[in-house]
C-alpha cells in the first residue's frame, strides 16, 4: 500500500484486480476544497490510457512487477521460450503476450521480460533490431515518385520501408517500436 501523494511515473497499481502503469500524474492543491491527485494511467495488458484522479493521501494498492533479462530461445506449438539470464530458468509465453515484439525477435535476441506473481506480462525488445533482407526489389535510379523508398521483406517476415540503395542480403537497423529503417548494420 502507498498513498497518493507517493505515485511515482513507471509504478505500478493494483486497482480493482487490474494492472495500471503510472504515465504520468499531477499533484493539485486548488485554492478552494482538499487536494487531489490528477493521474493518467495505462493498462499494462490492453495498453488503453484512462485518466483517474485520485483525493490526496488515499491508499493504493501497489503491484510488484518485476523485470528480468531473459533471451528468447525458440518458439513451440504453445508458446514462446524464454530463459532467464541469471538462474537459467526457462518460460513459455503465450503468444498473445508477447505481441508484436515477434515481428523483430530472432533466436537469441535479447529481452526483458515483467512478471507479476510469476506470471509474464509483456516482453520489452531492445529499441533496434539487426535483421537481414530476404527480399526486396531492386531500386531503380530516378525512381522518385515513391519518396526514394521501397518495401523489403525481412528474415522475421515484416516489411520494411527501406532507401532505393538497399539489396537483399544486407543487414539493416531497425525501430522496434514503430518499425522503421535506421540504417545499415555494422
Amino acid at each position: 500500500m502507498a498513498s497518493t501523494n507517493e505515485l511515482k511515473n513507471g509504478m505500478t497499481l493494483d486497482l480493482e484486480g487490474q494492472l495500471w502503469n503510472v504515465v504520468d500524474f499531477q499533484h493539485v492543491k486548488p485554492g478552494k476544497g482538499p487536494a487531489f491527485v490528477r493521474t493518467k494511467l495505462k493498462h499494462v495488458l490492453s495498453g488503453k490510457v484512462v485518466d483517474k484522479t485520485f483525493n490526496a493521501g488515499v491508499k493504493v494498492e501497489v503491484a510488484i512487477v518485476e523485470k528480468r533479462d531473459m533471451t528468447y530461445l525458440y518458439h513451440d506449438g504453445d508458446g514462446y521460450v524464454f530463459m532467464d539470464k541469471g538462474n537459467f530458468d526457462q518460460i513459455t509465453i503465450a503468444d498473445a503476450t508477447v505481441g508484436d515484439a515477434t515481428k523483430y525477435m530472432l533466436e537469441n535476441t535479447d529481452a526483458v521480460v515483467a512478471l507479476h506473481e510469476g506470471n509474464p506480462l509483456y516482453v520489452e525488445l531492445p529499441a533496434s533490431a539487426e535483421l537481414t533482407i530476404t527480399y526486396t526489389e531492386p531500386g531503380l535510379q530516378g525512381d522518385r515518385s515513391s519518396g526514394g523508398t521501397k518495401p523489403a521483406t525481412v528474415e522475421t517476415g515484416v516489411e520494411v520501408q527501406v532507401p532505393l540503395f538497399i539489396n537483399n542480403g544486407e543487414k539493416i537497423r531497425v525501430d522496434t517500436r514503430d518499425g522503421s529503417y535506421l540504417g545499415r548494420a555494422n
